[in-house]
């Protein structure tokens, strides 16, 4: 069936500039606006990340188990063989999907999901050759594991990011046990680096320093389901759900503690406070370049760098699932200056995003049946 573009109502909240870390705060309620939204595939089963090949097309996990290839035209293949087997309970699955740097060459896919040891689960990476029929992954390779395994089904991250100079960093969860996240020891709700090929780079802060992990680069995380690499500055971003409110964005450095669940804007779902909280900000831990009072349910997060649409340059996008719309901020460097609330009427839970080469803004619906939707704004006429 040909998609038909549809028009849905945006809004638009300005947000005041206030000293850092910025906090969502709407200044004022400027009129609402429409943009194009063009389905581009259903019936997916919870769909969780997509990644653009050189060739054309796409691949999309979906949490169950299946990696699948869309070709443009050509349509939705069927499951690929060589996927590992996958703990689909709860949050975990099959999560994101990430292209080598050099898959032009070498044609391995990076694959993050959820393992178990037939008590508890946590979060693995691997990588396997696409095969030239793209019908598969050969020599499927596991390159990192969580360690201990912790998780009941919550709280696994998990981002692949690349950085262009041979790292990939993977964004960990601390499998809903907040004191981890603080254990150097631990793999729980940690950014680590590694390279390529699993191994552990010799400058990575933690390196020979006894009780800690060496593939940590950071720490203090709850539950990091956005990441990304700044365009304009290289550095890596990261976004993570807080508890009740406190969902924030980070620059992530080396070494650095980002606090959790010391340091929160967050409540419990009780309604009562984090029993570990000493406040909202600590010394010595970093604060969010951004958070939300309310929590949104942020997960995949994507910088928009094309020439396509200008008025959407300089923009970081966002996927909102309790919220149910695609988060646009507005930057001015590291400042987050102004928020607009995309799909709001869809009322679609949004796990990915990502900024396809044609220009064009792409999400995902975590939903089952799922959908794959191309974004431009209306004025565009794209």
């Amino acid at each position: 069936m040909r998609a038909i573009p549809l028009l849905f109502c945006l809004s638009v909240v300005a947000v005041a500039s206030v000293a850092a870390p910025a906090m969502a705060r709407a200044a004022q309620e400027p009129p609402s606006v429409a943009a194009r939204v063009t389905p581009v595939v259903g019936g997916l089963d919870h769909p969780w990340s997509m990644a653009f090949l050189p060739e054309g097309g796409m691949l999309i996990t979906e949490r169950p188990g299946n990696l699948r290839l869309l070709r443009m035209p050509g349509g939705l293949s069927k499951p690929l063989s060589g996927v590992p087997k996958v703990a689909a309970q709860g949050q975990g699955g099959l999560l994101d999907v990430a292209l080598s740097p050099d898959f032009a060459t070498d044609r391995y896919v990076y694959l993050s999901y959820a393992e178990s040891d037939g008590s508890k689960s946590g979060t693995v990476v691997g990588r396997g050759r696409l095969a030239d029929d793209a019908t598969g992954l050969q020599d499927f390779r596991v390159l990192f594991r969580q360690e201990p395994k912790l998780s009941s089904g919550l709280h696994f991250g998990s981002r692949l990011v690349f950085d262009g100079k041979g790292y990939l960093y993977i964004s960990l969860g601390e499998n809903n046990q907040r004191p981890t996240a603080q254990d150097l020891d631990k793999l729980q709700g940690k950014v680590v680096r590694l390279k390529t090929d699993g191994t552990v780079p010799a400058d990575n802060p933690f390196v020979g320093k006894a009780g800690a992990r060496p593939e940590i680069w950071s720490y203090g995380h709850r539950n990091p389901q956005g990441m990304a690499l700044n365009p304009w500055s290289g550095e890596l971003w990261e976004n993570e759900h807080g508890p009740r409110g406190g969902d924030e964005i980070n620059l992530v450095q080396p070494g650095k503690n980002y606090g959790w669940p010391l340091a929160t804007y967050g409540i419990n779902y009780s309604g009562l406070a984090i029993p570990e909280a000493q406040g909202e900000t600590l010394p010595g831990m970093e604060s969010p370049l951004y958070w939300w009072p309310k929590s949104p349910a942020i997960s995949g997060m994507a910088f928009y760098d094309a020439d396509r649409f200008p008025a959407w340059r300089k923009s970081l996008f966002i996927g909102a699932l309790v919220n149910r719309n695609l988060i646009r901020l507005t930057l001015d460097g590291n400042r987050v200056v102004a928020q607009e609330l995309l799909l709001v009427d869809r009322k679609s839970r949004i796990r990915d995003v990502r900024q396809g080469p044609d220009g064009y803004v792409y999400v995902l619906t975590d939903a089952s049946p799922g959908e794959l939707l191309r974004l431009a704004p209306v004025e565009s006429g794209g």
